[in-house]
């Protein structure tokens, strides 16, 4: 599992993000907002699936992967910082990602963990502050 930030529900956000994260051919099932026609544009199959809101919408199978996935992660960040800050949201949502593609794992994510730190090059505290450059 992998977390992007886009900066908006726009077309042309949503064809640069397919680009970069998706392979061309692959299937795209969404809720029917309009933004997800950039998806087409990237070379993706799109399903489109018009819930038209409400608690009915949660109970479609299509979603419920995606459901729990958006509320752990909100739940995880709410209870875990004190303000979520817009600049670092890359980095909160790695974070999660690292957490939860090893959670069936635990005892090696801290090994895991000290590998990776050990093969990445030293980096200044200014640079580790930085916002995260866009996917």
């Amino acid at each position: 599992m992998r977390f992007s930030v886009v900066t908006g529900f726009k077309i042309k956000e949503l064809t640069g993000w397919a680009k970069a994260h998706l392979t061309p051919k692959s299937l795209v099932i969404s809720d029917g907002l309009a933004c997800f026609k950039g998806v087409e544009q990237a070379d993706v199959f799109h399903l489109a699936i018009v819930t038209g809101g409400g608690a009915y919408c949660v109970e479609l199978p299509y979603f419920q992967w995606v459901n729990t996935m958006i509320s752990n992660v909100k739940n995880s960040m709410h209870s875990t910082y004190h303000a979520i800050n817009k600049k670092h949201l890359p980095r909160y949502l790695g974070e999660f990602c690292f957490k939860f593609n090893r959670r069936f794992n635990l005892e090696k994510m801290l090994e895991q963990l000290i590998y990776s730190s050990i093969q990445t090059a030293p980096m200044p505290e200014p640079l580790l502050k930085l916002a995260e450059a866009r996917w």
